[in-house]
């Protein structure tokens, strides 16, 4: 497989590498990416599954979203980083945690949701759509 992009944890025994290009990435300030990230919002890729590749091991901790969909999150079960995550209403796809990328760069953030979530302390650079909630995609 030819990488486009890669990453892992922070004590190495979790590595990705990903063919595909993210169709998606954005800033989220929901509640479960507050407080799983340790701040304000998680950055995020989203991208198609096939093409995604990791080494090593995973441990998943699944729970109903502000959605009500369940996400699926995986961590390192070493260190702690998380890594990605899926969400049951968007089959095939994963959401890469932007801050475990080996070249942050390759993060370019087209929006922030649940901004009506978002504290006052975690200010996001403006010109990003904006969403209060998470947007309907078509289909």
């Amino acid at each position: 497989m030819m990488a486009k992009f890669s990453g892992g944890c922070l004590c190495g025994a979790v590595r990705y590498e990903s063919e595909m290009d993210p169709v998606v990435a954005g800033h989220c300030h929901c509640n479960d990416c507050r407080r799983s990230s340790g701040t304000g919002h998680c950055s995020h890729l989203g991208l198609p599954e096939p093409g995604f590749r990791v080494s090593g091991a995973l441990r998943f901790y699944d729970a109903p979203a502000d959605s009500g969909n369940i996400v699926s999150r995986g961590f390192c079960p070493t260190c702690g980083s998380p890594i990605y995550s899926t969400n049951s209403a968007m089959r095939g796809m994963i959401f890469l945690r932007a801050s475990s990328l080996d070249d942050p760069e390759v993060f370019k953030p087209q929006m922030v949701v649940y901004t009506k979530r978002a504290p006052s302390w975690d200010a996001i650079a403006g010109g990003l759509p904006s969403f209060e909630a998470m947007p309907q995609h078509p289909g």
